[in-house]
């Protein structure tokens, strides 16, 4: 194999991996500081549960995404020494910012939350983790300004062959960026709805089938000819057993609900900014856009499925079975008429503004002079869209029937439908990874898409990547590198999900070692366990809940 493909392939792979913490780290650590708040404000228990509990897995979650993701950081010099190179006065500000900044700001905080329960006033703990949050929300915006960039370089000036950024505003305001960060930061909103879905719904199916909660019917009527039932829970005790109380039901249920309705907001909220998403990239990656929907020819029709070869230079071998006419046209300018351009139409354009083969540069080493296309990976543009939608749309319904099957308020004694439910966290994961394969392999051939505004500028830049892969790194190199780190991120996932799963079946307890000390009933108020003299908790549950 080439070193650009064994490059491309490692850095895919580990940056998926990656990728699957940060949405959760993201939207589970909003969603845990709205807990606390809630507690902080009411004082009721649950809350307190609640926000142990969830904070527990976010922490071992956010653990993993920092140690997965310093990996990405050594690649760029590793692999890609090139495009470092290329990219280094544009990306040098949003990256430093985003490390010594939004990275150190959030872990500060975040420690000082871990091991301030009992050492910070409860306001001044509260604090630490909101500003936490907010930086691990800042951090994403920098990052996502760096890759903007790569898909809509503005605010630079070419010198000597490379960007040089002259406009800082620009870069940190690029519309690619301000569209991309409120449709990202609600991705991670859904992941974390869909996590507390499901196993919220383990465990309150878990109480019935352990026989702790029953269902009753409590009112027989008779409408439209037919008798209808209504059920309700009847929530009861384990007793012995540590955190299975009536409390411990209410936790299940409320973060279930909240969990669902966090679900269908941010599916919405990424349909709506999704939707400016598109507009921009029929603007100024049209080639992406026109490979995502199989649209080889002019028109106006979007493609609900096309056969074929979706591999195909020219489309020659694609056929689309069903198309809804005129939608095309809307996803790009709103109206139903305009017509939009095809792959094959687009590949000529491509190939008289950025040639027909890659240059006779010594950059390019053997791959100088071979001809370019400018197609995408069809298959991977034209489905990563579609799964995109699909498990966003799935996870949402799914929100929406939870909410419908607990009014009772449990869940139904099925165990086919817990493990639905508890499968369903994988959708909205799924989501976004294919987004985020999607917007990566679309821009192929190149690593830093050309801006069509700046078409024929002197300022206008771009890079193919194969000219951005380190010259002096050998195939074997990189090879070995790639075993190497998917070995490990390997047994790291075997860590990580055994850890979650562990925690995760342990219930609140597992968060809460007091609650084994009979020491729940001081839980009652954003005070409990501060007391004078500091002895209201067992020494080390802090240190139990950290690790």
């Amino acid at each position: 194999m080439d070193a650009l493909e064994i490059a491309r392939w490692q850095f895919g792979i580990t940056t998926v991996y990656h990728f699957m913490m940060v949405p959760l780290t993201i939207g589970l650590g909003l969603v845990v500081a709205v807990l606390q708040t809630v507690w902080f404000r009411t004082g009721r228990v649950e809350f307190l549960r609640m926000t142990k509990f969830w904070g527990k897995l976010f922490l071992i979650n956010f653990i993993m995404g920092v140690a997965t993701g310093i990996v990405q950081e050594f690649q760029f010099g590793m692999a890609w020494s090139e495009y470092s190179r290329f990219v280094g006065d544009v990306f040098g500000a949003p990256l430093a910012m985003e490390a010594l900044l939004a990275f150190f700001v959030e872990s500060t905080f975040l420690g000082l939350w871990i091991f301030g329960w009992k050492l910070l006033r409860p306001g001044l703990h509260l604090a630490a983790l909101w500003i936490a949050v907010v930086g691990s929300a800042v951090s994403a915006y920098f990052i996502i300004v760096a890759n903007s960039w790569m898909q809509h370089p503005v605010g630079v000036t070419v010198v000597d062959g490379r960007p040089v950024m002259t406009d800082a505003w620009a870069v940190f305001t690029n519309n690619t960026a301000l569209v991309a960060v409120p449709h990202t930061l609600l991705g991670a909103l859904g992941v974390a709805g869909a996590f507390l879905l499901g196993i919220s719904w383990y465990h309150l199916w878990r109480r019935r089938h352990d026989g702790i909660d029953t269902v009753e019917t409590v009112e027989t009527t008779r409408r439209g000819g037919r008798l209808r039932s209504r059920e309700r829970v009847v929530v009861g005790e384990a007793a012995g057993v540590p955190g299975r109380d009536r409390t411990d039901h209410a936790v299940w249920i409320t973060s279930l609900r909240i969990g669902a309705l966090v679900a269908m907001i941010s599916f919405a909220g990424t349909a709506i900014t999704g939707d400016l998403q598109g507009k921009l990239m029929f603007e100024q990656q049209p080639m992406k856009m026109a490979a995502a929907e199989a649209a080889c020819h002019d028109g106006t029709s979007f493609s609900v499925l096309s056969v074929g070869n979706l591999g195909s230079k020219d489309c020659t071998d694609v056929a689309a079975v069903i198309e809804i006419p005129g939608l095309l046209s809307f996803l790009a300018h709103n109206d139903f008429t305009t017509d939009i351009k095809g792959v094959n139409s687009l590949q000529d354009q491509y190939k008289k503004a950025y040639g027909t083969s890659l240059p006779d540069n010594p950059i390019y080493g053997d791959r100088a002079g071979q001809p370019i296309n400018y197609v995408p990976v069809m298959e991977v543009t034209y489905w990563g869209f579609r799964a995109m939608i699909g498990f966003g749309a799935l996870a949402a319904l799914a929100a929406l029937v939870a909410l419908i099957v607990t009014r009772s308020g449990t869940v139904p004694a099925s165990r086919w439908l817990m493990r639905l439910a508890v499968l369903g966290i994988l959708a909205p994961f799924g989501a976004n990874a294919a987004g985020w394969i999607f917007t990566e392999m679309g821009r192929q051939p190149f690593v830093v898409a050309p801006n069509p505004a700046m078409a024929g500028s002197v300022d206008q830049v771009f890079m193919f990547t194969a000219a951005a892969v380190s010259p002096g790194v050998t195939a074997g190199e990189i090879l070995t590198s790639l075993i190497v780190l998917t070995l490990v991120y390997a047994a790291l996932m075997v860590v990580e999900v055994r850890l979650l799963v562990t925690y995760t079946r342990g219930g609140v307890a597992s968060a809460m070692p007091e609650l084994a000390h009979g020491s729940a009933e001081h839980d009652d108020g954003p005070d409990a366990g501060s007391g004078p003299d500091g002895t209201a908790k067992s020494a080390d549950d802090v240190l139990a809940f950290a690790y």
